[in-house]
């Protein structure tokens, strides 16, 4: 617990905190780099090089100040933290590392206002967060069977092309085996060289568990005027071929939807986030057939579809399989009925019928569509408590404030 001599330091640096966020986080990660360029092996370079990794820390800091008292907030927030060091190897020596470097650039930003009582209260608040952090990813590695960093090879056995950009890898022991038990929801940490530089990135399992193998989609990220392409998911694209091996960790990932129950259950995705709702559809098609099913997808047009083939299939195996796919802007030669059921955004009103809505909600896709899929949700009488949402990268701590 936060002591009472440090709790005055840290509510006072809220309003700070959301005026010069961006601006120490930043530099941070100069100083951080510059010190400790191994640290580039671990940290997503690409999101550094966008901007996007110095907003999501800079939220962080915020949050947890904002916060610091509300546990019933924190605690499921520091939970998707934790999944994700894991997945990437944070080890507790990493810790003290990060902790000097954000002192430092709290010091160098604030100047005389970063006085030594309040560093001083940062240095403790951080060391509460940091001992939170270290024991729950003990936790994880220790539940996983794996150290932190932990990689082994697995075998491409087979590549399948789901639409324009995405992509589909499908993994094994190099022994033939399934690599190992994940829950539906959950990522895998990816490792590939650029040059001299190693970088990882995570990808939902887009089947079932219960398969002989691993599946991830990787869509080819292209760029555009803000961001740069995908390093990993383009160089994925061009290079891996059946027969290759690719360095990956265990499974982790805290969004893991419920399947053993009857109640009705709702999948809404759009675009590169159907790729967890595939595999729970996939899981409850193996193992829950006869469970009510609603299966929501948004994207553009057939050719931006993923993973169309598995909802062939799951119509012929899930029998309470209910579907509403909507694209954005159909192309002439997509076929309402067969390829999707709506044109235009994503509107479920007609959907929610007095079952359905008794059931939890399950949301993966862009920030914006995640929202608006929420409001909509909790207009129609939905508890936030049913209402979950798989998110990555710099949205992660979004909707804290």
């Amino acid at each position: 617990m936060l002591s009472p001599t440090a709790r005055p330091y840290i509510d006072a640096s809220v309003p700070v905190l959301r005026e010069h966020g961006v601006t120490i986080t930043r530099e941070f990660y100069r100083t951080l780099f510059e010190n400790h360029p191994e640290l580039k092996h671990i940290f997503n370079m690409g999101n550094q090089a966008n901007g996007s990794q110095q907003q999501s820390l800079a939220a962080a800091v915020f949050a947890y100040a904002a916060n610091i008292d509300n546990a019933a907030v924190l605690a499921p927030v520091l939970a998707r933290i934790a999944h994700k060091h894991a997945s990437i190897g944070i080890k507790p020596e990493h810790y003290p590392i990060v902790g000097q470097h954000l002192l430092a650039a709290i010091q160098t930003i604030l100047g005389e206002a970063a006085t030594p009582a309040l560093l001083s209260a940062w240095d403790e608040a951080y060391g509460l967060l940091a001992a939170q952090l270290i024991e729950t990813e003990k936790q994880l590695y220790k539940s996983a069977g794996t150290k932190a960093g932990e990689l082994r090879p697995l075998k491409v056995i087979a590549i399948r092309q789901e639409s324009e950009s995405v992509r589909s890898f499908y993994l094994q022991t190099l022994d033939n085996r399934s690599p190992g038990p994940f829950e539906p929801g959950q990522y895998v940490s990816v490792a590939v060289r650029l040059g001299e530089l190693r970088q990882l990135r995570q990808y939902s399992m887009s089947d079932s568990p219960d398969q002989p193998w691993w599946r991830i989609s990787v869509k080819r990220e292209s760029s555009t005027d803000d961001t740069p392409e995908g390093q990993v998911s383009n160089w994925l694209h061009a290079n891996i071929k059946s027969g290759d091996q690719l360095m990956a960790g265990v499974a982790f990932g805290d969004f893991a939807p419920k399947l053993d129950n009857d109640t009705p259950i709702s999948l809404i995705s759009a675009g590169i986030g159907i790729t967890p709702m595939i595999s729970v559809l996939n899981t409850l098609s193996d193992r829950h057939p006869k469970r009510p099913v609603l299966f929501a997808h948004a994207t553009q047009h057939r050719r931006n579809h993923a993973l169309l083939e598995d909802l062939t299939i799951a119509r012929i195996r899930h029998p309470n399989l209910r579907e509403a796919i909507f694209y954005e802007a159909p192309l002439s030669t997509d076929k309402i009925g067969q390829h999707y059921h709506y044109a235009g955004r994503m509107q479920l009103d007609a959907m929610l019928d007095e079952n359905t809505l008794k059931g939890d909600f399950y949301l993966c896709g862009p920030i914006g569509f995640m929202q608006q899929q929420w409001q909509g949700l909790l207009t129609a009488g939905v508890s936030p408590a049913r209402i979950h949402r798989e998110v990555f990268g710099p949205d992660l701590l979004n909707h804290l404030s």
